[in-house]
């Protein structure tokens, strides 16, 4: 089968100043390496489904609750995990991507073991067991899977990216000639992830391959609803910068030239590729599904002729081995699949006791694995820092706050990147990035294509190479599109069990403006990410304290949303004096900023200037004013010791009524200050309407001043 070149091929090298150092000409491989791999998938599954299949009569532990097979699509995948040779080379894989795990070096125990949910493996029983990962300090990395379609695709990007960044920025020998390869199914070339990465590698000319398996079904939809004709190959034909591969996946000869000149290409720094081949699937989709219910028995009698097993014999017998040495390979494979098959069912459970264990990061347990991802810890620790502000610093707004802090961590940080959509010659839609591109240039300040997804999705594979990215999100209710990557990320060390972590920095603004809401630009909406597990997410009220949480998410290892709200970016209302370039807050610690012994008022953003407004009319001495700074983690301690002081609670937000972070305040509280309570809690929000547009509605929804003033009378009247 030809291969096709983009229809505008350059031969020039990826970007000024690559030094690729890897031959053009596809590198040989071990064709009996690959057969005993291929074998050995091809028995994984087959063990895996008849044990199944007999649940009846076997033992319940042996079952594995969620099965995937790879039968049919091994070959492919075994021969690209035998050209990932380079040190930095890293894959963005999905569910049925074992095989390339076992051409990368994962034990065939670990195989078994993890989808049996068994302690240990990918993640110690967190997730399931065919969501895998491989880190690796020195050679190929299998970045964590998702278990949604197409999540593996942006981050595989950003990975792409940091080769060249850690290569030409850092000038770091070992990731010479490395590449990044995202591999997925026909029907993940329909999702958002996809064409992101795509974006991405095409208009970056990055170091990534594409490999796309076509079976032709997304469970049971053919790939002609995922892309017009089911050809990606084809439909791409046309796209610049990408050399593009098609052909038989069954066949190893065909397969082995067309993914040799993918890698080759891309590994010899010319830019990305694509090598989309054809595959049969040779089982259902997962254990739980049956084809035979959307599939004719022809259908499936086609794959079956199409299996790429007997097409690796008969290339291998007698060409490469004998008919004796084939037999005996066979016999070692089943020797070694069953020697691995009684050691993970004789592993032992997870211990529940630690499954709360790394949400965030924390001291690592003996045997547990650190972390691959984020600054390396003693960088961090070679970073000047301290929690006293300098008492003479000139007073700044908060966009001029945010900006010398993004400036000063650029200058100590070579690790540091920050990018979004115009950020970078445009200085971003608030200018908080405004002539950093100009002093730090475009590899470490970049603006982006417009894609929410591929901006985090890149973050999070950056991140995992060792850098700190502090990406933009220009508006909160612009962060929706990015949902699932963002997710991905919080749990990323969770349900690895502390083997991956991405600590990113997200900045996002957003909330009422300046005199002007509206529904798309005005959104505050920050318990949504109070709810994704592994976040840290901060709310500054002022200049100071953004320059302080802001350095310390920059610094830390858990990824952070630093919120700044639109009227503080566009009023005088946040100024504060400039606590210096060491200045840090500890996320999770709120601050006093009234002192008073009748009523505790909480609030946090731009609510802290209504609420000082408020205390001023109650009188001295009356409201004792907490600004959470943080609501992921928050500071219950200060909140509750306010409480058992006063007695009585007022909780102020923008964010709406129902289920709002107030709630969760007002909830812990009635539990653990119940006692010390002399009247309902109670709350001032957006009672659950979206921003409206013109001044006079915007008054009326969000939380005034007078209306503070009014609630809290009644409370300390109560």
């Amino acid at each position: 089968m030809a291969s096709r070149s983009p229809s505008r091929k350059s031969s020039r090298p990826e970007s000024p100043g690559a030094r690729p150092v890897y031959s053009a000409e596809p590198q040989p491989l071990d064709w009996r390496r690959i057969a005993y791999q291929v074998l050995a998938s091809r028995m994984l599954d087959d063990v895996e489904e008849a044990t199944n299949r007999n649940r009846a009569s076997v033992p319940r532990e042996h079952l594995v609750l969620y099965q995937f097979s790879a039968r049919g699509h091994e070959l492919g995948q075994v021969i690209l995990g035998n050209l990932m040779t380079g040190r930095r080379d890293a894959a963005g894989a999905y569910y049925r991507s074992r095989p390339a795990l076992l051409a990368l070096g994962l034990s065939l125990e670990d195989a078994l073991a993890s989808p049996l949910g068994r302690a240990g493996g990918f993640s110690d029983g967190r997730d399931i067991g065919v969501v895998c990962n491989l880190p690796r300090r020195d050679g190929a990395v299998v970045l964590p899977m998702a278990g949604d379609v197409g999540g593996q695709y942006t981050p595989a990007a950003g990975w792409a990216q940091s080769i060249r960044y850690h290569r030409d920025v850092l000038e770091d020998s070992a990731w010479d000639g490395s590449i990044a390869v995202a591999m997925g199914g026909d029907a993940s070339v329909a999702t958002s992830g996809f064409w992101s990465a795509l974006t991405m590698a095409t208009t970056l000319r990055l170091p990534m391959l594409f490999y796309i398996e076509d079976n032709g079904l997304g469970i049971s939809v053919t790939g002609d609803m995922q892309t017009p004709g089911g050809n990606i190959a084809k439909n791409l034909a046309s796209f610049g910068n990408l050399r593009i591969e098609d052909g038989d996946g069954t066949d190893p000869a065909e397969a082995a030239r067309l993914l040799g000149a993918g890698v080759a290409h891309v590994r010899g720094g010319n830019g990305p590729a694509l090598v989309r081949l054809r595959v049969p699937r040779l089982s259902s989709h997962s254990g739980p599904d049956n084809q035979k219910g959307y599939r004719t028995d022809e259908e499936i009698a086609n794959d079956w002729t199409r299996d790429p097993l007997p097409r690796l014999r008969a290339f291998m017998v007698p060409a490469i081995m004998s008919d004796d040495e084939w037999r005996a390979l066979e016999q070692e494979v089943e020797r070694d699949v069953t020697a691995a098959l009684e050691a993970a069912r004789a592993r032992a459970v997870p211990r529940p006791e630690k499954v709360k264990r790394y949400v965030y990061d924390e001291p690592v347990l003996p045997g547990d694995p650190e972390a691959l991802g984020g600054l390396p810890r003693d960088v961090v620790a070679a970073l000047p820092s301290r929690g006293t502000p300098d008492g003479d610093g000139e007073t700044v707004r908060f966009a001029e706050a945010v900006r010398r802090t993004l400036r000063h961590e650029l200058s100590v940080n070579p690790r540091v990147v920050a990018f979004g959509e115009d950020v970078g010659r445009k200085g971003g839609v608030h200018l908080v990035t405004e002539g950093l591109q100009k002093q730090f240039g475009d590899r470490r300040v970049f603006d982006t294509s417009l894609s929410e997804e591929g901006i985090i999705g890149r973050a999070v594979g950056m991140a995992v190479s060792g850098l700190m990215p502090v990406a933009e999100i220009q508006f909160r209710k612009y962060a929706d599109p990015a949902t699932e990557q963002l997710n991905n990320c919080g749990t990323m060390r969770w349900r690895t069990n502390n083997r991956f972590a991405a600590p990113i920095v997200v900045r996002m603004p957003g909330g009422f403006g300046k005199d002007v809401g509206d529904p798309w630009h005005s959104l505050s909406d920050e318990v949504r990410f109070a709810h994704s597990l592994g976040w840290q997410v901060v709310m500054p009220s002022n200049a100071a304290d953004a320059v302080g949480l802001l350095r310390s998410a920059m610094r830390s290892q858990n990824p952070t949303i630093f919120f700044e709200h639109r009227s503080l970016l566009m009023t005088s209302d946040g100024s504060a004096r400039y606590p210096g370039d060491e200045y840090v807050v500890p996320i999770g610690r709120g601050t006093r900023m009234r002192e008073g012994s009748e009523l505790t008022l909480v609030t946090w953003g731009a609510m802290v200037h209504r609420c000082l407004e408020a205390a001023e009319q109650l009188g001295d001495g009356v409201v004792d004013l907490i600004d959470l700074r943080s609501i992921a983690p928050w500071d219950r301690e200060l909140v509750l010791e306010s409480v058992a002081k006063t007695g009585r609670c007022l909780i102020v937000h923008e964010d709406t009524l129902t289920a709002g972070f107030g709630a969760e305040i007002a909830a812990t509280v009635a539990r653990d200050a119940f006692w010390h309570l002399d009247a309902p809690v109670d709350r001032v929000c957006v009672e659950d309407v979206p921003m409206p547009y013109h001044p006079v509605l915007l008054d009326v929804v969000v939380p005034s001043p007078a209306l503070i003033v009014e609630r809290a009378t009644a409370l300390l009247r109560t």
